[in-house]
């Protein structure tokens, strides 16, 4: 091992602290990508220890070393040596204190595969409030390998785990030369075999190349060789699973007894199941999930309003400079109107992008995330779905990528289907721009009972919109699509914790980055393509729209409404114009003109790209620095009605809700279903409905 290479994969049960620890570790020496030739995702990180510059790996949770899952399988095959890219010199299993007897099955089993280990105990402080007392230098003896309490929400024995760790590579710890449970006995002629062609091979590690021979890149004679031993000695592995965990609990359950002191169950309620006995209960749990719901999409809009106000502000004030600071001509106007109103339509969402983000951190961190899952349950059964849907579809609330990727997690192939069939119908982040922009023109600012922000309620509602569909789709889908497979759901709930602060901001700063470069490079670029599609056109139509304005500055017109009128004659006669002209027939009956239609359009690249669209059009040729928002509230329609009345409003919303308007989304539903029948037929069903319904609301209320 090299004094700069070494390679430490960081294990554990979901919900162990595992990340906590991986984040507390490495701080913010990370980065994030997926695994080659699967969507799972690997963090990897760096930390000294000791003098040894150390690569770290956090490797997805999972309760065993028989998988099931995709991402189970991941880190199953990096603990077994058989990802040819990340081959560990020491595992750290992250053990939950306060569920010890669960978290000791994964760990034991690492442990009897003979490869270097080092055990970090984490939720001590919530075992102590269970009345749970662990021996750890007793847990250290049984085990044979150095335990390490540490609270990596605090940063609490950090230090002692990163000696350990250190101690460990250095060969002070020795591999434990006793096996945990007596592997041999399990199958001792095809282990014995097994080890006469590997004679390095642990007993444990023999047992899972019979199990998964299949799923390992062996050497073709090699797999011929196990596959003869399995037929030899006609081992069966479900027979030895079974009386593997029957074993190792029986083990574990001993060591208890000599390592831990724990209180009688029955003398205390726990302060979990206090709290449970309320968040979950069959009324009040559904009414308190609306209420965390109302506040979410509240704080999104009204703490986001000063920011907002004074970003959009600052950026028309710089355009403004820039322009009374550059000689006029055409380089200038492409400055000021192609790319700083390109970038005022990225930055102005960044608060609400922080504050939604955060929130959702702060869910997930004290466990009611999980809760929201265990309450849906119910309802996503009656829709064909199950709990395991729900998290999908919450992270649709962020991006519809990632969450369609995520529904690898649901085995039932009807329900994965139906799932991300609906996903998309999730208000994903590039919605909420179109949604506050819009709010902001057509709702007025005001109060209900002096708290309730009338804006925080419609935004609400349109998510609430996406929701209530995905159930009315996913029910009519269920009926139709004809695969019949049971399902079970099975959910751990976390402890509630306190959430862990020092974690919220940089997840903050985090999604804003992402939002901004990956985001902002496509608004950044179609605005570009916008200010030429808008500036330049045929030039018959282009050469009219002089001669007109020169006869009107002959005939003696004030020079501003002449100047205004030669504008917009110059952008209706654009390339840009033209497109939207051509589509406004269509989309007139939903109350849209052709600057929207325009942006329909380039929306399909990205939904932010909607407000990004709308700076640009509504800035090309235009010397006034007023903000977009008053821009967009003094348009008129050629009769002098004002375009954006609170029919085209809520119109223009309901089409953003239903409308899939995401190239990536239909690239990843194509990659996941591996055909183009699933997001045709999205992209199909979902622009039917937000045509029919934006139609049926403009009507409602025009």
């Amino acid at each position: 091992m090299s004094q700069t290479g070494l390679h430490i994969a960081l294990v554990g049960n979901p919900n162990s602290g595992k990340s906590s620890l991986f984040n507390c570790l490495t701080g913010l020496q990370q980065k994030v990508g997926n695994f080659p030739g699967v969507t799972v995702e690997k963090k990897l990180g760096s930390a000294v220890i000791g003098e040894v510059s150390a690569s770290i790996i956090d490797l997805p949770g999972t309760y065993s070393l028989y998988p099931r899952r995709l991402d189970e399988w991941v880190t199953y095959r990096v603990v077994m040596n058989e990802e040819t890219d990340i081959v560990p010199d020491l595992i750290v299993v992250v053990v939950d204190a306060s569920n010890l007897k669960r978290n000791l099955l994964f760990c034991t089993q690492l442990l009897d595969l003979k490869r270097p280990v080092v055990v970090a105990l984490t939720m001590m402080d919530l075992a102590r409030q269970r009345g749970i007392k662990i021996d750890i230098g007793a847990l250290a003896r049984e085990l044979g390998v150095a335990v390490v309490a540490v609270d990596p929400r605090k940063g609490k024995g950090v230090t002692e785990l990163k000696k350990a760790i250190g101690l460990t590579s250095q060969g002070a710890y020795k591999i434990p030369p006793r096996d945990f449970i007596d592997n041999l006995s399990l199958a001792p002629l095809a282990i014995q075999k097994i080890k006469a062609i590997a004679p390095d091979c642990s007993d444990y590690k023999a047992i899972h190349l019979l199990t998964h021979n299949d799923s390992f890149e062996l050497p073709a004679l090699f797999q011929q060789q196990v596959e003869s031993i399995k037929k030899e000695v006609a081992f069966t592995p479900t027979k030895i699973q079974a009386e593997e965990i029957l074993q190792r609990y029986a083990r574990i359950r001993q060591l208890m007894q000599i390592a831990v002191a724990e209180p009688d169950p029955l003398q205390r309620t726990l302060r979990t199941e206090k709290l449970d006995t309320i968040l979950l209960h069959r009324r009040w749990g559904y009414l308190i999930l609306l209420s965390v719901l109302f506040l979410f999409f509240q704080s999104v809009f009204v703490l986001a309003q000063y920011p907002m106000d004074w970003i959009e502000m600052g950026m028309g004030q710089l355009g403004e400079w820039t322009a009374d600071q550059l000689p006029p001509g055409m380089l200038t106007d492409l400055l000021v109107n192609g790319v700083l109103a390109g970038l005022g339509g990225i930055v102005v969402f960044v608060p609400q992008i922080m504050i939604l983000f955060g929130i959702i951190t702060l869910l997930e961190d004290s466990g009611y995330m999980a809760r929201i899952s265990f309450l849906s349950d119910r309802l996503m059964r009656s829709v064909g779905l199950n709990g395991k849907s729900v998290m999908p579809m919450i992270s649709g609330f962020a991006c519809a990528v990632p969450a369609i990727m995520s529904t690898r997690n649901i085995e039932n192939r009807k329900e994965r289907l139906l799932t991300i069939l609906v996903t998309p119908l999730m208000s994903c982040s590039a919605r909420l721009p179109v949604y506050t922009t819009i709010t902001g023109l057509v709702i007025p600012n005001n109060y209900l009972l002096g708290f309730l922000s009338v804006q925080g309620l419609v935004l609400l509602g349109m998510y609430m919109m996406g929701i209530i569909m995905a159930m009315l789709v996913s029910y009519i889908a269920n009926l139709f699509i004809k695969i019949q497979e049971k399902s079970f759901f099975i959910l751990e709930l976390p402890s509630y914790r306190a959430p862990r602060w020092s974690n919220i901001l940089p997840t903050m700063l985090s999604k804003a980055r992402i939002f901004v470069l990956d985001a902002g490079k496509i608004i950044m670029i179609i605005s570009l393509i916008l200010w030429g599609l808008s500036s330049f056109g045929p030039q018959a139509g282009m050469q009219k729209a002089q001669q007109q304005y020169e006869t009107a500055v002959l005939s003696g017109i004030p020079k501003a409404q002449v100047e205004r009128e030669y504008q917009t004659a110059k952008l209706e006669n654009s390339f840009a114009g033209l497109l939207g002209k051509t589509i406004e027939p269509v989309i007139a009956p939903l109350g849209f003109d052709w600057k929207i239609g325009v942006a329909l359009i380039t929306s399909f690249a990205a939904r932010e790209v909607f407000v990004g669209t709308m700076a640009t059009l509504y800035s090309v040729g235009d010397d006034d620095s007023h903000l977009l928002t008053e821009k967009m509230r003094a348009a008129l329609r050629p009769d002098g009605s004002p375009v954006f009345t609170l029919a085209t409003g809520l119109s223009l919303m309901i089409f953003y809700v239903f409308a899939m308007q995401c190239m990536s989304t239909l690239a990843v539903v194509k990659r996941e279903t591996k055909s183009w029948k699933w997001p045709l037929i999205q992209l199909v069903y979902m622009t039917g409905l937000a045509y029919l319904l934006s139609w049926c609301c403009y009507l409602l209320f025009r």
